[in-house]
């Protein structure tokens, strides 16, 4: 790296950043969680900097910083996304303030190892959605449990889903996924069902608390984390041994979908996938089930001790 120059204002950097995430949050409209990833993988890079301005920083002191960054333990797929999150934050810089180049270009996050998306077991899952329905709370619980699994949704869609989104009549649900694309995903009638029920309740949770679909004791929005905590508890609760969360009900959807169906197109787009290449993990999940279901049930599949 250079030697340290003081840059011309010393809030130059953070003031940068807050243009960039503004920007992402009201142009490109993405989600608060992704938008605060964003801020975090940037500020990052800002404090690496120190006094060097941005418009100073050469392709090796990029590299450097992922190094030292992957000698704390960081893998490659944090790497990678934090790379991808300073090229965009230099693009912004070269389009809005003149920067004439991008270190971050041809700078690769080193290989990790890759690991399956962990799935529950149809029996799982439905012993997940087994929650008794003697109180309000469980009658929620259970109506997001159900849509999760039966739609495949993202936990970010799932919060910022309204009344209106839920339609009955052709058993479907519109949802507003990154980068506000908006499809519509089929709902079972289990999910259905459970919906029904909640909304019996909601109507005593949320006199006047808008139009969200699923809203805390208050009336208000539920937030992610509370979602979060709610379906890791309930597994507990229901005897699971994984460590169960949102995006593993997702996981579910798509693995069983596509076990049933072979149909790997009509898996990414229910999923929202932009490219079949991400939905294509479920493939080799689909394998190791089948996989495990051979070595168990083929008479010559194990070697004899």
């Amino acid at each position: 790296m250079k030697p340290a120059t003081a840059n011309a204002e010393p809030n130059t950097a953070q003031r940068y950043l807050q243009q960039f995430l503004g920007h992402l949050q009201s142009e490109r409209r993405l989600s608060e969680q992704t938008v605060v990833a964003y801020g975090r993988d940037i500020a990052a890079l800002i404090e690496f900097a120190g006094a060097t301005p941005l418009a100073e920083l050469q392709v090796h002191d990029v590299r450097r910083l992922v190094s030292k960054l992957h000698a704390r333990g960081l893998d490659g797929r944090s790497l990678a996304r934090m790379l991808s999150a300073w090229r965009g934050f230099y693009r912004h810089l070269g389009r809005d303030h003149g920067c004439a180049s991008n270190p971050c270009l041809g700078v690769r996050a080193p290989r990790s190892k890759k690991s399956l998306p962990q799935a529950l077991s149809p029996d799982e899952a439905a012993r997940l959605m087994a929650l008794p329905d003697d109180a309000a709370l469980a009658v929620r619980d259970k109506a997001m449990f159900e849509l999760f699994y039966s739609s495949g949704l993202r936990l970010s869609e799932l919060t910022g889903l309204a009344l209106g989104d839920i339609n009955y009549a052709d058993a479907t649900v519109r949802v507003t996924g990154k980068g506000a694309k908006t499809r519509i995903v089929p709902v079972g009638s289990f999910a259905l069902a459970a919906l029904r029920a909640w909304l019996e309740q909601r109507s005593s949770w949320a006199a006047a608390a808008g139009d969200a679909l699923f809203v805390s004791r208050s009336g208000r929005p539920l937030m992610p984390r509370a979602v979060q905590y709610r379906i890791k508890q309930c597994g507990l609760r229901q005897g699971l041994a994984a460590d169960v969360h949102p995006h593993m009900l997702r996981h579910s959807f798509a693995s069983h979908v596509l076990q049933s169906s072979g149909d790997l197109r009509a898996v990414q787009e229910m999923l929202g996938h932009a490219s079949i290449s991400t939905t294509q993990v479920y493939t080799h999940l689909d394998f190791q089930y089948l996989a495990k279901a051979y070595d168990k049930a083929h008479p010559r599949a194990k070697k004899k001790s």
